[in-house]
């Protein structure tokens, strides 16, 4: 007997060893208990867990939307847990409790701990390290719906009626006027500068009531490849905060930026004028884009799955060093061009639009 069971203490440690992914229900119950805590404003855990799934680009766009639904994204479930591990302190035991307080199935606990240990393992020195001096223990605000609009914003609507058309735009930029109220909290001057809360804006009225009639002009808009695509509406027209948003039927929507000064406090922290290196960082992994001077030039091809990948996140790069022909040529024409090209990195790429696409 007692052979048996030493048998069974050495069979256990490799049967956890050997936890190399999650089933379907443990899957859902901890996405279930993600999205319990991750509701609740005053949560440092999921504060935490939130800040850094943000930075990351992990969250997507739609960052309420993602951790309220982590069964339905195995990208964002695996990177919750990655940061769950790091607000650990990438210690099993501390893993252990924290899962434990998110009240997880006691027959669940075990395996989800050893399947993010495991998967993890090689970045805990690197985790600890990276992990914020500060523990996010203010209120964190879950992204609220916009008011209904007032009578006052209807204007927008009903005189944006044609392409072209342009309303005034005679306020001072960044100024809200009284009528207008901003969709969740707002900055020193009164106005929201978060993209993400553009997101939730359904129509043009309520877009009004948020930044102001006279702050908003309609005109036609281009993709990154320089393409018409349509009527967008623009927030602070002519000024570094100008901000292009174009409704896609119901839901969808496409918000984009070209100002590099602009106050507007983007996802994931990207910022026109970000060097590659930076983007790079971001995406976990390099990436692939069109070479300048070409068809689709400077367009992300492909994300190559990094943490950026099917994110609704599309960009215009450009060149800031083009003064050296011989050096230049090699990043332009008909090719595709990795992120570590070493004619990429001595020529000086940065961003030089940022897109955003949301919904379906």
């Amino acid at each position: 007997m007692k052979r048996i069971l030493a048998s069974i203490l050495l069979i256990l440690p490799l049967l956890a060893g050997a936890q190399s992914k999650l089933t379907q229900q443990q899957i859902d119950d901890f996405s279930d208990k993600s999205a319990v805590r991750y509701l609740q404003p005053n949560d440092s855990l999921f504060g935490f867990i939130a800040e850094q799934m943000s930075r990351s680009g992990a969250g997507g766009l739609e960052i309420d939307k993602t951790m309220t639904e982590l069964k339905k994204d195995p990208t964002a479930l695996d990177a919750t847990l990655k940061y769950l591990f790091q607000y650990s302190n990438g210690n099993r035991q501390t893993l252990i409790a924290n899962l434990r307080a998110m009240d997880i199935q006691s027959s669940y606990v075990f395996p989800i701990a050893t399947y993010t240990v495991n998967k993890f393992k090689d970045q805990a020195k690197l985790l600890a390290e990276d992990k914020p001096g500060v523990t996010f223990t203010l209120p964190r605000r879950v992204s609220a719906p916009v008011a209904t609009p007032s009578e006052t914003s209807t204007a927008v609507a009903s005189t944006a009626t044609t392409s072209g058309e342009t309303t005034s735009a005679t306020a001072t930029p960044g100024s809200t006027p009284a009528a207008a109220t901003a969709p969740a909290a707002t900055g020193e001057d009164g106005i929201n500068w978060e993209v993400r809360d553009i997101f939730k804006i359904a129509n043009p009225q309520q877009l009004a009531q948020a930044y102001g009639t006279a702050n908003i002009a309609v005109r036609m808009a281009q993709d990154l490849s320089g393409n018409d695509i349509g009527k967008a509406y623009y927030v602070f027209p002519d000024t570094d905060n100008e901000l292009e948003l174009i409704f896609l039927g119901d839901t969808a929507k496409i918000v984009s930026f070209s100002r590099e000064n602009a106050k507007w406090k983007s996802p994931f922290g990207i910022k026109v004028g970000d060097p590659i290196e930076k983007l790079v960082k971001m995406n976990g992994r390099n990436f692939r884009f069109n070479a300048f001077e070409w068809t689709d030039g400077g367009t992300i091809s492909s994300w190559q799955g990094g943490q950026l990948d099917n994110k609704g996140v599309y960009l215009l790069l450009k060149a800031v060093r083009s003064g050296d022909n011989k050096l230049y040529d090699q990043v332009t024409g008909d090719k595709i061009l990795s992120s570590d090209n070493s004619a990429v990195k001595k020529i000086g790429v940065v961003v030089e639009k940022v897109m955003f696409r949301t919904g379906s």
